[in-house]
């Protein structure tokens, strides 16, 4: 076969896709685990993070966070529909997104503003524990906004109702816009808010312009700036989740156990 014939071209064209592809798909292999580290150790940042277990500016090693982590955090999967312990299953190693896609531990949700479209059967709350007892709860919460799907965490007191704090930690609203959720400024907004009214409805919600100081307006948040949509996608999804649908009827047990 000539060197700079068509078929010459196509063939070394095809090898060289081979080779690449080869050392793609064992690149992917060999990273994968690590990957999966990374994104775990991340998550744990996360929840400390909402938490108020790190600091802002704190530089920490993987080794500080996991130990952090581990001496503050206890890790609970509950089922959604009762809000009781699930059973048999290793909370460390549950991925709760990975349920969720998956039909044989998930359910399609009902219609809902922050279009939530499946349900895991379980779910992960994050128990931060003080002196033996529960001081506050991360919940995993998710919903979309103007252009994605953002996920993030929710932190309440150990009275189930007052927020303690938020943070989004994967999002692709616009920069500087519905982008701004992950402004520390926005984000202190949040602490002292209450997540429910009196009678137990979930109230909490994102406005447009400026809210009060917490201890007079508590059940709004100030708006972000020409991001409206992106607002009312965070007012959707934090009500979905602390609703029936989402970790009601769990934290509504855990108010009737007094905290357990």
């Amino acid at each position: 076969m000539a060197q700079h014939s068509t078929g010459y071209t196509i063939g070394f064209a095809a090898l060289v896709c081979v080779v690449c592809g080869i050392g793609v798909a064992s690149a992917a292999v060999a990273l994968g685990e690590r990957q999966a580290e990374n994104k775990k150790l991340d998550q744990q940042k996360q929840v400390l993070s909402v938490a108020g277990l790190i600091q802002d500016g704190e530089k920490l090693t993987a080794d500080d966070i996991k130990k952090r982590f581990s001496d503050n955090i206890k890790v609970e999967v509950v089922e959604l529909k009762t809000g009781t312990p699930a059973q048999g299953i290793d909370a460390l190693a549950f991925d709760q997104r990975k349920a969720q896609k998956d039909p044989a531990t998930s359910v399609v949700a009902p219609p809902n503003p922050a279009k939530v479209l499946r349900l895991p059967n379980n779910a992960l709350v994050y128990k931060v524990v003080k002196g033996g007892k529960v001081d506050k709860l991360i919940l995993p919460i998710e919903g979309y906004g103007l252009w994605s799907t953002l996920y993030g965490f929710l932190a309440l007191d150990d009275d189930a109702r007052t927020i303690e704090g938020i943070t989004f930690y994967q999002h692709g609203e616009t920069p500087g816009l519905g982008g701004e959720v992950d402004n520390p400024k926005w984000k202190a907004l949040w602490p002292g808010r209450k997540a429910y009214d009196d009678s137990g409805v979930p109230q909490i919600s994102v406005i447009k312009g400026q809210a009060g100081p917490a201890k007079d307006d508590p059940y709004h948040v100030d708006g972000l700036s020409g991001a409206t949509i992106t607002s009312n996608g965070v007012s959707n999804l934090v009500k979905f989740w602390l609703g029936q649908d989402g970790f009601g009827p769990y934290l509504k047990k855990f108010k009737a156990g007094g905290g357990a």
